[in-house]
């Protein structure tokens, strides 16, 4: 059963085609879009192709956003710099105070080198800590669940997969120990800081660090779906679960992608890049700045938090997350249109492709003839 919650225009229509569409193909419960447009929220809904009504997503659902969490993190990282209580060049090892004796090149690692995935952990060459509990547990003999601090203790024990600075690498790891010089630096919790730092002065309240168990769903939040089951992590019974809901440790994944919120809230995050106000116009453009290394062939790279990629007229930045039981897509784009897709599921057995909602959803923005002037931010406490 197809139903659409929420506001738009009918100018807007072919946003709500390309979702009905994308999502009746994959079978995706829910989903929840926000579109902005020079700065106004001129679209906020959710959308749900199921039979079952116990949950209907709309403009106010929250939804896991995986890694989406990365350019919320780089935005409090760049804060603390900004107000001259961290220096983005500082030694990470000295700062955490890090065992450098399993690999002494870990002493060269920066802040900068972790919000570029520059520090020198592979997850393609050695795993990524961030799902390896069961390994974790058993070399340090502990426990399920492993804490943040036993990743960190076991993962400083290894040899960097590569010389810092010198190849790009996508790491999940790099963005904890953001989380650890958060709380280090400002002397309170990582959600406390990014909450009163970031998130307020935006307006936005319902931005909540998520749980794994599914009985600590937070009211308001879409179910999450997967094909997919695992032995649970977050407790030592063994038991199968599905695995959005304990195959891996959301709760560790705070800073690189255990976020809850609203499309609309994250959609009034991109804002905060558009002009000076919580962030100043230098540290803006430190976000979006080229990496000493790393620009791929076809021109994007990966700036502070963001993907980034140079167009004619501007530039696109971009972030995704992915989750078994999420996939999630937030798009500033040059010409002051922005977007953000949640969807409760990445998985199904049609075997189709997710990411194909990218260029999709540019394909629909191309396809609108006129644009509202409205602006939903109030109407969603925004």
């Amino acid at each position: 059963m197809w139903s659409v919650t929420g506001r738009s225009a009918t100018s807007l229509k072919p946003f709500d085609d390309t979702l009905k569409r994308f999502m009746q193909a994959r079978t995706i419960p829910h989903a929840s879009l926000a579109v902005v447009r020079k700065g106004k929220l001129v679209l906020a809904r959710g959308y749900n192709w199921t039979a079952d009504t116990s949950f209907a997503a709309g403009p106010t659902s929250l939804f896991r956003v995986a890694s989406l969490s990365k350019p919320v993190t780089a935005a409090a990282v760049l804060k603390l710099a900004q107000d001259g209580k961290l220096s983005l060049s500082a030694k990470v090892a000295s700062l955490l105070g890090l065992s450098t004796t399993a690999d002494p090149r870990l002493a060269a690692v920066t802040v900068t080198h972790l919000l570029q995935h520059l520090g020198g952990w592979d997850s393609e060459v050695s795993g990524d800590p961030m799902f390896r509990d069961r390994v974790i547990a058993a070399a340090l003999g502990v426990p399920l669940p492993i804490t943040q601090a036993q990743i960190i203790t076991h993962t400083s024990g290894l040899r960097l997969d590569h010389a810092p600075g010198t190849t790009y690498a996508y790491s999940n790891y790099g963005y904890l120990l953001l989380q650890k010089i958060i709380e280090k630096v400002s002397g309170v919790s990582y959600a406390s800081y990014v909450q009163s730092k970031v998130l307020t002065p935006l307006k936005i309240k319902r931005m909540t660090l998520g749980r794994t168990a599914k009985s600590l769903r937070k009211s308001g939040e879409a179910p999450y779906f997967s094909q997919y089951t695992g032995k649970s992590v977050i407790d030592t019974s063994d038991s199968v679960v599905p695995f959005p809901y304990g195959g891996f440790n959301l709760e560790n994944m705070a800073a690189h992608g255990g976020w809850l919120a609203t499309a609309a809230d994250l959609a009034k995050f991109t804002t905060l890049f558009d002009a000076a106000g919580v962030l100043t116009s230098a540290s803006i453009s430190k976000a979006f700045a080229k990496p000493s290394i790393g620009v791929n062939s076809d021109g994007w790279y990966y700036g502070l938090g963001w993907q980034v990629r140079p167009v004619t007229g501007g530039r696109n930045t971009w972030h995704t997350g992915s989750l078994a039981g999420t996939s999630t897509l937030m798009v500033r784009r040059y010409d002051g249109l922005s977007w953000v897709v949640l969807f409760d599921q990445r998985d199904d057995a049609s075997g189709l492709n997710y990411g194909d909602i990218d260029a999709q959803l540019h394909t629909a923005a191309n396809s609108v003839k006129s644009w509202p002037t409205t602006n939903l931010f109030s109407t969603y406490g925004l």
